[in-house]
């Protein structure tokens, strides 16, 4: 464990050096809860410099698909409450519902789970206004153009949609989980980007422009810190985190790159290519990665705030992640 480690935080050391990113905080858990991490570089850069700490907190963007909305959504499966092969309208049946023959009637739970779905890879849904109750509705009415499935935001934010109409909750009004939160203190977190229309270095409120618009959707907007990312890692590899079916749904293939929520792994993934193929892992924009290897016994993650103070830089993040996957792979 060490080892490996050690060679994989020189690999971060060397990115912030190099001034690719400004800071990182690298954690590794085994499956008995052995755990090492470590923290390097600056939490923010501007307007005014803050050291990276172990215990910084992170927003975590995508992870939120998996740290927050796949269980939540798996649980509910498990329960009877939602089939997973279903499609959103049994709990959604205002989707789309001036067009009884639309595609996005016909969506199910499991493909939006797996990115199995025709929805577009991006939409800038913050620049239709900033009214929630508003955008909620021009998501759910849209005739949305079909292509082929690609990874897609929207995806789990109508799985977020399910999730506050059966709790009658607003996603940031549920219990965002041990150790996590729907923001955190400026001062304690790691700032991502100066925001070009919120006019302001982000740090401590949700980066993502549709969750921000939307005031808490489920593809993005937890934060956390490296321990409580570690936390979730631990749990899945030790069975205490989910159930037993919920944790196999997890890890279960619906395509050669994903399971249920998660990247599986395949070439080229954020991983590396030395885990064993009994790995899953999901990465987020602002610079996070979680990935679990249930052969090894181990669980990493890497938080980053590689777009502070912009997005428009090559922080070299995709080989980042994958080198460090491979020494903690080998270690």
């Amino acid at each position: 464990m060490s080892e490996g480690f050690t060679q994989a935080f020189g690999i971060v050391e060397e990115a912030v050096k190099a001034g690719r990113i400004p800071g990182a905080v690298l954690g590794l858990v085994e499956a008995d809860g052995t755990r090492k991490i470590k923290a390097i570089g600056r939490a923010q850069i501007v307007p005014s410099e803050r050291e990276m700490r172990e215990d910084t907190w992170f927003d975590l963007a995508s992870l939120t698909k998996v740290l927050f909305t796949t269980p939540r959504i798996l649980e509910l499966a498990e329960q009877g409450v939602i089939d997973l092969d279903a499609p959103l309208i049994s709990h959604l049946p205002d989707l789309r519902q001036y067009n009884a023959n639309a595609w996005e009637r016909k969506v199910t739970f499991r493909q939006c789970l797996g990115h199995q779905t025709p929805f577009p890879a991006v939409e800038p849904i913050y620049t239709y206004g900033r009214d929630a109750d508003l955008l909620r509705t021009f998501i759910m009415q849209r005739e949305w153009k079909a292509g082929a499935p690609v990874y897609s935001d929207i995806n789990f934010i109508l799985l977020g949609f399910v999730l506050e109409r059966l709790s009658r909750k607003t996603i940031r009004e549920m219990d965002a989980g041990v150790g996590f939160d729907w923001g955190a203190a400026a001062d304690q977190t790691a700032a991502t980007e100066d925001c070009t229309w919120r006019h302001r270095v982000l740090c401590g409120e949700v980066h993502d422009d549709n969750c921000s618009a939307l005031q808490g959707a489920g593809h993005a907007g937890l934060f956390g810190t490296a321990a409580s990312v570690l936390n979730f890692g631990e749990g899945l590899l030790n069975g205490s985190g989910a159930s037993k079916q919920v944790i196999d749904w997890m890890r279960t293939p619906l395509s050669s790159s994903r399971t249920h929520g998660f990247e599986r792994a395949h070439q080229g993934w954020a991983g590396g290519s030395v885990c064993s193929a009994e790995t899953i892992g999901h990465t987020g924009f602002t610079g996070t990665g979680l990935w679990v290897d249930f052969e090894k016994g181990r669980a990493w993650t890497l938080l980053t705030n590689r777009i502070h103070p912009t997005r428009h830089f090559d922080s070299q993040i995709v080989s980042l992640r994958i080198a460090v996957g491979d020494h903690i792979s080998q270690g």
